[in-house]
């Protein structure tokens, strides 16, 4: 395990950050501080839910210090934490944190409740916290030993406010700009719950005004309209080694984007494999409940937990295609048909024997359409989301100072 790298505390030197608010600048350079002198902490057991039966009708969040953070919420009055507000959440183990300005309880007994000490900006040392690198080895407890004794450069009270508030100010930027990215995903969502039929009908609750004279939906088995790659190659002879290889693993939930791509010979792909082109659609037949499709726009070869998906026939748009693989209601089939083994699958039969309604090409055309201009939105949220996100790293990267830092 690699240790925090820190100087004794005698040999020290104060510290200056990269950029500095105009009236700080010829303030003395930052303090060095065990972490134990700015931050108390408090063990989580008065805190823990005792029933995990959580609901979302229920009002006192349940919280981790993972990526979760909020398991769920549950309806025990009893043994919450709401004074002292606001605190860190610090997971003993992975050393993750989150920072909560709301009444909770824990579900783990393996979290530190950190406060702050007099001459402390809680805001600040949570951000102090995520500038700090630390590799976590064995399954120990982390604080106590390692983190409360670690020295970290700290400033005085007021520019610590300083940077807490400039550091907030962007949070809630991040948190609105986050919730824009949330209600698009959920419009999409809603929207194509209504674009296609659900089990059982024959037309959608929601035609565009167009169409609302034509006829009713065709039903069709996938098997009827589509066509799904057979015959592997061998990923290990040209020209198929050199072309880009797609596991499932790089294929984005829902999104659909395909990420880290490289040929088959970087990624000593030797076996199983299908030819793939910009006429299919692939679909990750593992973890159906994953939702992994994708439809990319070159040609390649993808590993055999993945299905390449073509219309069979004119009457089928591959754009329409591509939704109709991720509606909620093939979803459903798909979880349901998939078989009961440790990794669940959806096999080629079962694929093939999905029923489903099917409207002219000039209505799958307008549904594609619409549903690609949202993923458009969607796209550019992320990405907007993402630049702020960034932003704030290299701001933490200026606000805090290193050891490179250093005072001449």
């Amino acid at each position: 395990m690699t240790r925090p790298t820190a100087t004794p505390r005698d040999a020290q030197p104060a510290l200056t950050p990269k950029l500095r608010f105009p009236e700080f600048r010829d303030a003395p350079g930052w303090t060095p501080k065990p972490l134990e002198a700015c931050l108390d902490y408090e063990q989580p057991t008065p805190y823990l839910v005792s029933d995990t039966n959580y609901s979302d009708s229920f009002k006192t969040p349940v919280l981790t210090a993972g990526k979760t953070f909020i398991l769920g919420y549950t309806n025990e009055q009893h043994g919450i934490f709401k004074d002292g507000l606001p605190v860190i959440i610090f997971d003993d183990f992975t050393t993750a944190t989150q920072f909560v300005d709301f009444p909770f309880k824990a579900k783990s007994s393996a979290m530190k409740i950190l406060k702050a000490k007099a001459g402390a900006n809680i805001k600040f040392m949570y951000e102090r916290l995520q500038t700090l690198s630390f590799e976590v080895g064995a399954h120990e407890r982390h604080w106590i030993s390692e983190f409360a004794p670690m020295l970290v450069s700290v400033p005085s009270p007021t520019e610590q406010q300083k940077i807490a508030e400039c550091l907030s100010t962007l949070d809630e930027l991040i948190g609105a700009e986050s919730q824009k990215l949330d209600a698009l995903k959920a419009h999409k969502k809603g929207l194509m719950q209504q674009l296609f039929p659900r089990e059982g009908e024959t037309i959608p609750r929601l035609r565009f005004p167009e169409f609302h004279s034509a006829p009713e939906w065709e039903e069709k088995t996938l098997g009827e309209i589509v066509e799904v790659a057979s015959g592997q190659i061998d990923p290990k002879e040209q020209p198929y080694c050199d072309f880009p290889q797609i596991g499932s693993e790089n294929i984005e939930s829902d999104s659909g984007k395909v990420v880290n791509v490289k040929s088959a010979r970087e990624k000593g792909v030797i076996s199983g494999n299908y030819v793939f082109d910009g006429n299919d659609v692939l679909y990750s037949k593992i973890r159906p409940a994953l939702n992994k499709v994708a439809a990319p726009n070159f040609k390649g070869i993808c590993s055999a937990d993945i299905y390449p998906i073509r219309p069979a026939s004119g009457g089928l748009l591959r754009s329409y295609l591509l939704f109709l693989l991720l509606s909620e209601t093939f979803l459903d089939y798909a979880i349901r048909s998939s078989d009961r083994g440790k990794i669940p699958k959806i096999n080629r039969d079962a694929l093939l024997t999905y029923k489903t309604q099917i409207p002219k090409p000039d209505e799958q055309r307008r549904i594609a359409t619409c549903l690609s201009s949202l993923d458009d939105l969607i796209a550019a949220q992320s990405d907007q989301l993402a630049a702020l996100q960034n932003h704030k790293q290299g701001l933490l990267q200026q606000l805090f100072p290193s050891p490179a830092d250093t005072n001449a």
